[in-house]
C-alpha cells in the first residue's frame, strides 16, 4: 500500500513507524538523553547547560536519528521528496509541549551554495508547516554567511569553533523582543543550533527554543572503537 504521495515510494506503515525518543534520564533544558543521572546536577541539567554553552533556552526533539526516521529524513533531504514534509512536520510538532507559546518560527538557514545544490532548505519546509499549525508567522530572519567545514569527525569544542560567526541576522525587526521557535531537521551535538540561537539573541530575540525532528542518540555509541567512528560520520546543520 503506497501513500497518497504518488511520487514518494514509502508505504504508510513506514511513515507511521518512527517513535518518539525514550529515556529514563533527560537534561531538563536541552533534553539530551542519558543512561543514568550522574551527568545531571540537582536541577536536572547537563554540563553544557550548566556552563551556559548552549545558545538556546530549551530544545525538543521527536526521535532518534536512526532506523526508519533516519531513512525518511534522507529521502526528504537528499532524495528531494518534499511531500514527506507533511508527515515529518507532524512528528516534529508532537515533540513540543502544548503549553509552550511562541511569536515567530525561524528555520535553520542553509548557506546559499548548499541551498542551490539541494534546491531547497528542508528546515524551511518543516518551519512553514509548523508555523501554519500554530498560527504564527515564519520568518527567514537569519542568514548563513559562511560555508563551514563538515562537522563530522570534529570534537565538541571543534564543532563550536567551526560555526563561530557563521550566522548573521537579516531581519532584526522580525525577532526583536519575540519568543523564537528555531526549526532544524537533525541535531547532533547542538553546536550549530547554539551558534544560530546566539545570533538570534544578539539580534534582540527574547528567547530561543530549538525544535528538531531527530537527534543523534549518543547513548548508542561507545567512546572508542568502531561505534565511535560511526558517530563521527553523522552530520548536523547540513
Amino acid at each position: 500500500m503506497l501513500t497518497e504521495f504518488t511520487r514518494v515510494p514509502v508505504c504508510a506503515r513506514c511513515l507511521r513507524s518512527p517513535k518518539p525518543m525514550a529515556a529514563e534520564y533527560f537534561c531538563v533544558t536541552c533534553r539530551t538523553p542519558f543512561q543514568n543521572h550522574f551527568p545531571l546536577d540537582e536541577s536536572g541539567r547537563c554540563r553544557l547547560c550548566r556552563t551556559g554553552t548552549r545558545g538556546f533556552d530549551a530544545a525538543y526533539c521527536f526521535g532518534s536519528y536512526e532506523g526508519t526516521l533516519r531513512e525518511l529524513i534522507h529521502l526528504f533531504k537528499y532524495g528531494r521528496m518534499k511531500p514527506l514534509a507533511r508527515t515529518l512536520a507532524a512528528n516534529l510538532a508532537s515533540a513540543l509541549p502544548r503549553d509552550q507559546k511562541f511569536d515567530v518560527v525561524v528555520p535553520m538557514p542553509l548557506h546559499w551554495r548548499r541551498k542551490w545544490q539541494r534546491g531547497f532548505n528542508q528546515a524551511e519546509l518543516l518551519a512553514r508547516r509548523t508555523a501554519r499549525r500554530y498560527g504564527i508567522p515564519v520568518r527567514n530572519a537569519v542568514r548563513r554567511i559562511r560555508s563551514t567545514a563538515a562537522q563530522a569527525g570534529l570534537s565538541n569544542a571543534q564543532r563550536r569553533e567551526n560555526v563561530v560567526g557563521a550566522f548573521r541576522i537579516r531581519k532584526p525587526r522580525a525577532i526583536e523582543g519575540r519568543r523564537v521557535l528555531l526549526i532544524d531537521d537533525v541535531m547532533t551535538t547542538g553546536a550549530t543550533a547554539s551558534a544560530c540561537a546566539l545570533a538570534l539573541k544578539r539580534g534582540g530575540a527574547a528567547s530561543v527554543t530549538l525544535l528538531a525532528l531527530a537527534r543523534v542518540d549518543r547513548r548508542l555509541f561507545e567512546p572508542a572503537g568502531e561505534n565511535s567512528k560511526a558517530f563521527s560520520r553523522t552530520t548536523e546543520g547540513a
